[in-house]
């Protein structure tokens, strides 16, 4: 069999989030995660349920580019998965933070996305998974470089950091800490597990070298106790923090602005400070809906806010084009990069309840494009299949699908870049009212699913698929909606009059009332006289 590859990426820009039960609102875990790469195509992919003979073997492909890593023994059965989530609401997600250089083994079996979503398919449990992560890369070696994984089911959250041994010997060296409950944590592309207590294994689990192997290849130096994983084998520099550790220091902020304040120079990028510690209590128990809207940010706010700067155009567009860094005048500069970035493929929220069966307690709340900007629909991880406008095979990068969610959502975005500051009034408002309509929804469909799965399993998992489908679907209708809407309102540069939401025509029916033209602030009117002196300067009349 053939694990299935779904366009060639590359994940090395992610954000995650995780919530443990104490510290959401209703009691459930969540995991959250943006795909982020310039060569992924959003959509959501699915593997049913399956019996295999015995002898049967699965292919592995590497997730960023499709090439045949080599081929691994099938197991007898395997779970349905929906996204990054499966029928047990076991749910996993990943940041690429890279590490030493040194470590990469080209003769690795198991790359990061194999294993995620050869593990949800094999196991029903956050350990279990772990177990199941680390025993294949032990078996087969990992051909990815330095990983964190969020792994949730509905009891407990972790983070799983591992980095090859390179062409030293077969496998990885790991690292796994549980998040205590009523904290999150987060990570953004950098290592963040540091110190590991090494007498609590209810808390930690790790490679039986893990302080070894680094000791071996003089990556550290000293007692056990004194151990971090991080500076062993992803070393901070500037670039480590400021790109990748203050994505989850806006996290941090947004739900315990003490914390924030104290961290605030080090997300900044000054390696003189105190590390920020890998997870917080926040201030208030966290909803599915706050998660969401913590995975929309551009460090408004903060010293990074990049809606300030002229980077930011007339518009205050809080994007930059990349690259990354660049260079003027023979030195160099960076844009800040933000949880929200235009190259997002997809991103999720994974909610999982543990006051639902299994086959229903697991929700993937998922959206494709830039996170500020898109729409989080339902989709129960039992789902036996995936909405047409999500499906794998309808458009990919370079082919254009007018009916594939991931280009009406582009469309529709990147309409908004161009006027900023007025049309994504216009889109989180339709947002907002669609999000909070699903959060309702879900209410009511648990209740009927519930008491169809008491009486048949089946006809309640048929249920939740069937609206899974049909919701995101419309979903996607109503967007394509919305994208007539906004061309009509600011064609040109105008923004049409609109009455009882519904635009307004003048006395004789016929045409419409003058549009506005809203002015450029007085900010960016200086930013203009600035740097073109007296070339735009009125002469004064003459007398």
């Amino acid at each position: 069999m053939v694990l299935l590859v779904f366009g060639q990426m590359s994940a090395e820009a992610c954000t995650n989030l995780l919530i443990s039960k104490g510290a959401s609102k209703d009691g459930s875990t969540m995991i959250t995660y943006a795909a982020d790469s310039h060569v992924l195509y959003g959509e959501l992919y699915h593997w049913p349920a399956a019996d295999h003979p015995a002898g049967t073997m699965l292919q592995v492909r590497e997730w960023d580019t499709g090439k045949i890593l080599g081929e691994i023994p099938q197991v007898a059965h395997t779970y349905n998965v929906t996204g990054n989530m499966n029928e047990h609401q076991l749910a996993i997600a990943e940041t690429t933070f890279g590490g030493r250089k040194s470590l990469r083994d080209p003769k690795g079996i198991m790359d990061y996305g194999s294993l995620i979503y050869i593990t949800l398919q094999r196991a029903k449990t956050a350990q279990e998974a772990i177990t199941v992560m680390t025993d294949l890369v032990e078996k087969y070696g990992y051909y990815s470089s330095g990983e964190s994984f969020s792994i949730a089911d509905k009891n407990e959250v972790w983070v799983l950091e591992m980095i090859s041994k390179g062409t030293v010997e077969k496998g990885a060296v790991w690292v796994a800490q549980r998040i205590p409950d009523g904290y999150i944590s987060a990570h953004a592309n950098q290592a963040r597990i540091t110190k590991i207590n090494f007498n609590e294994p209810e808390n930690f689990r790790y490679s039986s070298d893990v302080v070894s192997f680094a000791r071996a290849q003089k990556f550290f130096e000293g007692k056990d106790k004194h151990f971090d994983f991080s500076a062993a084998y992803a070393p901070l520099d500037f670039g480590a923090v400021r790109f990748c550790d203050a994505r989850a220091w806006s996290i941090f902020n947004r739900v315990n602005p003490t914390f924030g304040k104290k961290y605030e120079a080090y997300a900044m990028g000054d390696l003189t400070k105190k590390r920020m510690p890998l997870y917080v209590k926040p201030d208030h128990q966290l909803t599915v809906k706050d998660a969401m809207e913590l995975m929309r940010d551009h460090y408004e706010g903060t010293p990074m806010d990049m809606t300030k700067d002229v980077g930011a155009g007339p518009s205050a567009c809080p994007y930059r084009w990349r690259p990354l860094t660049w260079e003027s005048e023979g030195k160099t500069y960076f844009n800040e990069r933000a949880i929200s970035t235009q190259q997002t493929g997809f991103s999720f929220v994974a909610q999982c309840r543990d006051w639902m069966p299994d086959a229903l307690g697991g929700i993937l709340w998922f959206g494709v494009d830039d996170t500020y900007s898109t729409c989080y629909t339902p989709i129960y991880s039992a789902a036996t299949q995936v909405p047409s406008s999500f499906a794998n095979g309808n458009g990919d990068m370079l082919t254009y699908s007018d009916d594939a969610a991931f280009w009406v959502f582009n469309r529709v975005t990147n309409l908004a870049y161009m006027r900023y500051d007025e049309i994504i009034k216009d889109i989180r408002k339709k947002q907002t009212t669609l999000e909070a309509k699903y959060i309702r929804t879900v209410k009511a469909i648990d209740v009927a699913a519930k008491e169809l799965y008491q009486e048949n399993p089946a006809d309640a998992i048929e249920f939740v698929t069937d609206f899974s489908v049909d919701n995101a679907n419309k979903m996607v209708e109503q967007w394509r909606e919305l994208e007539k809407y906004l061309w009509v309102k600011y064609l040109d540069g105008n923004i049409k009059v609109e009455e009882n939401g519904k635009f307004k025509y003048n006395p004789s029916g016929l045409m419409p009332v003058s549009p506005k033209n809203k002015p450029y602030s007085e900010e960016y009117r200086k930013k203009i006289v600035q740097d073109t002196g007296d070339r735009l300067l009125e002469p004064a009349a003459v007398q």
